[in-house]
C-alpha cells in the first residue's frame, strides 16, 4: 500500500509514465494480497478530485491517473477473486467516474484554447447539461439492471457504523470491526496523537500536490480507524508521516532561535542578565527567546525518548503474545502454558483422513487449514454469509436437526472451543449468541429466534434457570459433554463452569448422533 502511494506521488510530481506504471504494478500487488485495496483505489481518485477543485490539476496529474487507472484496472481483473468487480461494483465507481472526469476536463481545456470565450461558454453550458443527464441516466439504468453491484455490507458499515449491527450480524460479530475506543489511539500512538494535527497544520501552510494527498490520506484514515479498530493498521503509516512532519517543523522553528553560546552566557550570569534585561528591552527579547527554544527542544527530546520506551513496552506486552498458545501465572508466580490448540490441530493432522472435513466456527478456520492441513467449511474470510449461517444453524439446533445439516454439508468432524474447565472466556459458549444471530439471518434459518435462548427475564444462562432451547442445542451438548462429572474447583459441585461461575443446568445427557473423538488436556478444544 505504501509503495503504491510512494509511486503515485512520484508520478504526480513528474508526470512520468514510468512512475505511473510502477504505481499500477504496486497496486496490482496490493490487490492480490488484501481486499483493503478498495480504500486505496478510492483515495487516489479523491486526491485527483481535490487537485481539480483547488486548481492544482495539470497535464502531469492527467498522465499519472490515466495510466494508473487503465493499467491498474486491467491488472487487478486478472485476480480470480476480483474478476470484473473493478468495472461492475459500486466501490470502484468513484475511480471510474474520476477517470471520465479527467478526460472531460482535459478535453474542455483543449476546446477552450481553440474557441473564443463566448463560443466556449455557450458550448460548455450545453455540454454540461447533456453529459450530466446522460451520465445520470446511464448510471440509473446500469444499477437497475444489476450491471453495477450495490455497495457491500462492509462498505456500508464504514459509512454508517450502525448498519452492520442492524442488518448484517456476520460483520458486527467480528471483533476487529468494532468501533475503536479513544484509549486505543493513545495506547498505540502515544505522542503521535498530539503531533498528528500539528503535521496537518504545516501541510495546510504549503498546499503542494503531495501535501494535499497526505492531508486526505490522514483525514480519511483517521475516520475509518474510528469506525473499525482493524483499520488502525491503515492509519499507522500516515500517523507517522504527519507526526514526523509536525515534529520536524516544530524543532526546525525553535532550533532556528537556539544560540548555544548565548545560552551559556545566560546560564552562567543569570543575575547580570536579569539586571540588563530590566534596563534594555531590546536585549531582553533574544535571551528569553533562546531559553524558550532550548526548553521546547529539550521537551520534544524527552517526549521522543518516552515514545521509544512506550512503543517497546506495547510491542512486548500487547502485540508479542500468540493467541494460539495461552499462558497464566500460578500461585508461586511461575508461568503455566496452555498448548491445547496446537495439541488439537496436531491430532487432526495425524489421526484423520487427508480429505476429512471439519466444521467449526469461522474464527479458527485459518488455524485449522494451516496447522492441521484439513478442509474446513468456513474460515476467517467471512465472505460467504450463507455458508457461515448454515454452520450457525447447526450449532443452534437440536442434535437431530444439526445432524441433518451436517450430513448435507458432508461433515466428518466438529470442533468446538470450551473454556469452562480453565476459565477461558473466549470460548464458543460466549460467542454462541452471534451464531444464533447469524444462523437466523438467512431464509433457511428464519425459524431460529434469539429470544428463544434467553430466560423469561432476558438473561443468557447455562445453569438450571437457562432456556430449554439453549440447554438442548448442539453447541451446549458438545461443550458440556461429560463435564457434569468433572470437578473444577474445591468446594464446588461437579459441572461447575469456571468461566461463567455457575453449575451447568443439563448434566446427564448422551450424544446420539455424534461421538467424542478427542479432547485436549485442559478441555480447551473438543472434537
Amino acid at each position: 500500500m505504501l509503495l503504491t502511494y510512494y509511486f503515485w506521488i512520484k508520478a504526480v510530481k513528474s508526470g512520468s509514465i514510468m512512475w505511473s506504471a510502477s504505481c499500477a504494478l504496486a497496486y496490482f500487488y496490493m490487490v492480490s494480497s488484501w481486499g483493503g485495496y478498495v480504500f486505496l483505489i478510492n483515495l487516489i481518485p479523491l486526491h485527483v478530485l481535490a487537485l481539480m477543485f483547488t486548481g492544482h490539476f495539470s497535464h502531469r496529474v492527467y498522465v499519472a491517473y490515466s495510466t494508473v487507472y487503465i493499467l491498474g484496472t486491467i491488472l487487478s481483473m486478472q485476480i480470480p477473486f476480483v474478476g470484473f468487480q473493478p468495472v461492475q461494483s459500486s466501490e470502484h465507481m468513484l475511480a471510474f467516474g474520476t477517470f471520465g472526469l479527467c478526460q472531460l476536463f482535459s478535453f474542455i481545456e483543449y476546446v477552450k484554447s481553440k474557441l473564443t470565450k463566448t463560443q466556449f461558454d455557450t458550448l460548455f453550458s450545453f455540454a454540461l447539461v447533456t453529459v450530466g443527464f446522460a451520465a445520470a441516466g446511464a448510471g440509473v439504468v446500469l444499477w437497475a439492471s444489476g450491471k453495477i453491484a450495490p455497495w457491500t455490507g462492509r462498505f456500508y458499515a464504514l459509512l454508517d457504523p450502525s448498519y452492520a449491527k442492524n442488518h448484517i450480524p456476520i460483520i458486527a460479530s467480528v471483533s476487529e470491526h468494532q468501533p475503536t475506543a479513544w484509549s486505543s489511539f493513545f495506547f498505540d500512538f502515544e505522542l503521535l496523537v498530539f503531533m498528528f494535527p500539528v503535521g496537518i497544520y504545516y501541510c495546510f501552510k504549503e498546499l503542494t500536490d503531495a501535501n494535499i494527498f497526505i492531508i486526505m490520506y490522514g483525514m480519511t484514515s483517521i475516520y475509518f480507524a474510528g469506525v473499525m479498530v482493524r483499520l488502525m493498521l491503515v492509519l499507522a503509516p500516515v500517523m507517522c508521516v504527519l507526526s514526523g512532519i509536525g515534529i520536524s517543523s516544530v524543532l526546525t522553528t525553535y532550533m532556528r532561535n537556539l544560540d548555544v553560546n548565548q545560552l551559556k552566557k545566560s546560564v552562567t550570569s543569570t543575575a547580570q542578565s536579569s539586571t540588563r534585561a530590566r534596563r534594555n528591552d531590546d536585549s531582553s527579547s533574544y535571551p528569553r527567546k533562546n531559553e524558550i527554544a532550548f526548553g521546547v527542544v529539550c521537551m520534544m527530546t524527552f517526549f521522543l525518548m518516552t515514545y521509544v520506551f512506550h512503543c517497546t513496552w506495547v510491542t512486548s506486552e500487547a502485540y508479542s503474545s500468540p493467541s494460539i498458545v495461552l499462558s497464566a501465572r500460578s500461585g508461586d508466580g511461575s508461568r503455566y502454558i496452555f498448548d491445547d490448540f496446537r495439541e488439537a490441530y496436531w491430532w487432526l493432522r495425524y489421526n484423520t483422513d487427508e480429505d476429512a472435513k471439519v466444521m467449526s466456527w469461522w474464527d479458527y478456520g485459518y488455524q485449522i487449514t494451516a496447522m492441521a492441513n484439513r478442509t474446513i467449511l468456513v474460515d476467517n474470510n467471512t465472505w460467504n454469509n450463507t455458508h457461515i449461517s448454515r454452520v450457525g444453524q447447526a450449532m443452534s439446533s437440536t442434535e437431530d436437526k444439526a445432524y441433518e445439516i451436517m450430513r448435507e454439508l458432508d461433515v466428518d468432524y466438529v470442533l468446538v472451543i470450551f473454556g469452562g474447565l480453565i476459565g477461558y472466556s473466549s470460548d464458543d459458549i460466549n460467542k454462541f449468541l452471534w451464531m444464533v444471530r447469524i444462523g437466523g439471518s438467512t431464509e433457511k434459518g428464519a425459524h431460529i429466534k434469539e429470544s428463544d435462548y434467553f430466560t423469561p427475564q432476558g438473561e443468557f444462562r447455562v445453569d438450571k434457570s437457562g432456556s430449554p432451547t439453549l440447554l438442548n442445542c448442539l453447541m451446549y451438548k458438545l461443550s458440556y459433554y461429560r463435564f457434569g462429572e468433572t470437578y473444577t474447583e474445591q468446594d464446588k459441585p461437579p459441572g461447575y463452569d469456571r468461566t461463567r461461575s455457575v453449575e451447568i443446568g443439563n448434566k446427564n445427557f448422551e450424544l446420539e448422533k455424534l461421538e467424542e473423538a478427542y479432547t485436549t488436556e485442559h478441555w480447551l478444544v473438543r472434537i
